[in-house]
C-alpha cells in the first residue's frame, strides 16, 4: 500500500460521519471508525471485508516513514507513537502496536482549530487556571476524555491575553498555536528532545513563564516539574487517573516511602488546580464532559500533606466547596441530569457514589413532581383484611357466635 492509496482510505474514513473521533486499522476486522464510543465498519471501496497482517504492516510502515526511532520503539517496547497529516484536511495522532505477532494502529483524529473554551461546555471556574502565574495544574482523565482539548483551550486563551513565552512538551505534536501575544514554542518527543525529563529540564533554562507538559509519566518529569513549579514557572500536565484522591496518590506513589513526606510538602505549596475529566452521553446524541473540579486551599494543603482522614478526603472536601465553583463528579451529575443533558440512566453509571446520585436524583424528581418508584410494582405481602373487604353477613369476630359470652 503506497501513501496515496493511503490518504484514499482514511478520507473515505473520515466521510463516514462529520463526528468520527477514531479510526481503527486491526487484522481480521475491515476498516473501522468510533463514533460518539460507538464502532462502526465502513465499507471503503474497494471492501476489505478482513485486513490481513500484511495490509496492517504496510499501513504502519507508510505512517512511520523513515523514522528509525519509531521502528525500534515498535520492536522494542510493542508500541510507538508519532502523528499523521491527511493534507490540510485533517491530524491525527496515532498509535501503532503489536497484538498477537501482528500490528494494529488506532488513529485519533485532531480538531484542526482549537475550540474556545466557551464552547466546550466546562465550568467558569475552570479559567482560574488560565490566571495563574506559578503553579502546577493538573487535567486527568482516561483516554479520550478530552484533556488535550481542555489543555488547548486554556493555553490558547493565554495566548490571546497575554504576552508571555509559552514551551510546549508534546508526545506528539496535537494542535498547532498560531503566534498570537505570547510567543509559543513547540516541541514534539523524539524529534525535539528524547524524554520528557530531558525536555522539561532543558525547558527551565528557555525563560518560559508557561510550560505545558504532555503526559506526566514517570518520577523523574514529575520531579522536575515540581521544581519548574517551585521556581516560579506555571506547569500544565496531564495523567491517567480517574479523580482528584487517586491524582494526589498515583503522584506520591512514584517515589519510595521514606521521600513521600517531603514531595507532600513541596506537593500542598504547589498544586493549584486539579481537573478530572469523563465523556458521558448525552440526550439526543453526541458526548457531554463531566467534570471534577479541587482546587488549592488550606484544607487540601492539610489533607495533601497529612493524609486524608475522616472528613478531610478530597470528595468531603470538593462537595463542601461547590458554592465556589468546585464540584464532585456527582455533583456534576445531578447538574446534568437536572438540566436534562444526560438520562437517570447515564448519571448512575458513571458517578463515583450511586448512593449519592440516586438520592439526589430521587430529591430532584420530587421537586418536579415526579414519582421516585413505579408505584404500580408495590404490594404488600399478606396484607390484612380490610373492613370494608367483609360481607355484611359476616361477623367480626372470628369467634362462633355460640361461644362468645352472655352478659
Amino acid at each position: 500500500m503506497r501513501r496515496n492509496e493511503l490518504d484514499y482510505f482514511l478520507g473515505s474514513l473520515l466521510e463516514y460521519d462529520r463526528n468520527v473521533s477514531d479510526i481503527i486499522i486491526t487484522v481480521g476486522r475491515p476498516f473501522q471508525v468510533e463514533v460518539h464510543g460507538h464502532l462502526h465498519a465502513v465499507p471503503v471501496s474497494p471492501y476489505i471485508d478482513a485486513l490481513t497482517p500484511f495490509h496492517t504492516e504496510m499501513i504502519a510502515l507508510n505512517i512511520m516513514g523513515s523514522s528509525k526511532r519509531l521502528v525500534e520503539d515498535l520492536l522494542r517496547q510493542g508500541a510507538c507513537d508519532t502523528s499523521y497529516s491527511l493534507g490540510a484536511r485533517a491530524r491525527f495522532r496515532v498509535n501503532i502496536f503489536s497484538q498477537r505477532g501482528a500490528i494494529s494502529i488506532v488513529l485519533r483524529k485532531l480538531n484542526a482549530e482549537i475550540p474556545a473554551f466557551e464552547d466546550l461546555v466546562l465550568p467558569d471556574v475552570m479559567l482560574g487556571a488560565a490566571k495563574e502565574k506559578t503553579g502546577l495544574v493538573l487535567v486527568t482523565g482516561a483516554t479520550g476524555s478530552g484533556k488535550t482539548t481542555t489543555l488547548a483551550s486554556l493555553i490558547n486563551r493565554m495566548n490571546a491575553l497575554h504576552p508571555i513565552h509559552i514551551i510546549t512538551l508534546e508526545d506528539p505534536v496535537e494542535f498547532i498555536y498560531e503566534q498570537n501575544k505570547a510567543t509559543i514554542n513547540q516541541r514534539e518527543l523524539g524529534t525535539d528532545f528524547d524524554t520528557f525529563a530531558s525536555g522539561l529540564r532543558a525547558a527551565l533554562r528557555q525563560a518560559p513563564k508557561v510550560i505545558l507538559l504532555g503526559e506526566m509519566r514517570d518520577r523523574a518529569t514529575v520531579e522536575i516539574a515540581l521544581n519548574a513549579a517551585e521556581t516560579g514557572h506555571l506547569v500544565f500536565s496531564t495523567l491517567h487517573t480517574i479523580d482528584a484522591g487517586q491524582t494526589i496518590n498515583r503522584i506520591l506513589g512514584m517515589f519510595e516511602q521514606e521521600e513521600q513526606e517531603q514531595v507532600r510538602l513541596r506537593l500542598a505549596d504547589t498544586l493549584r488546580w486539579v481537573f478530572s475529566q469523563r465523556l458521558i452521553p448525552k440526550v439526543g446524541g453526541g458526548r457531554f464532559p463531566l467534570v471534577e473540579v479541587m482546587g488549592g486551599n488550606l484544607r487540601t494543603k492539610e489533607s495533601i500533606t497529612l493524609g486524608e482522614s475522616d472528613g478531610k478526603s478530597f470528595y468531603e472536601i470538593i462537595e463542601a466547596s461547590y458554592s465556589f465553583g468546585w464540584r464532585t463528579f456527582d455533583q456534576s451529575a445531578l447538574d446534568a441530569y437536572k438540566d436534562n443533558i444526560i438520562t437517570e440512566e447515564t448519571a448512575t453509571t458513571f458517578c463515583s457514589r450511586r448512593g449519592v446520585v440516586t438520592r439526589g436524583i430521587d430529591h430532584i424528581k420530587k421537586t418536579r413532581g415526579e414519582m421516585t418508584s413505579n408505584r404500580e410494582d408495590l404490594h404488600m405481602a399478606n396484607a390484612p383484611e380490610k373492613p370494608s373487604d367483609r360481607s355484611p353477613h359476616k361477623p367480626a369476630s372470628s369467634i362462633p357466635a355460640n361461644l362468645k359470652l352472655k352478659m
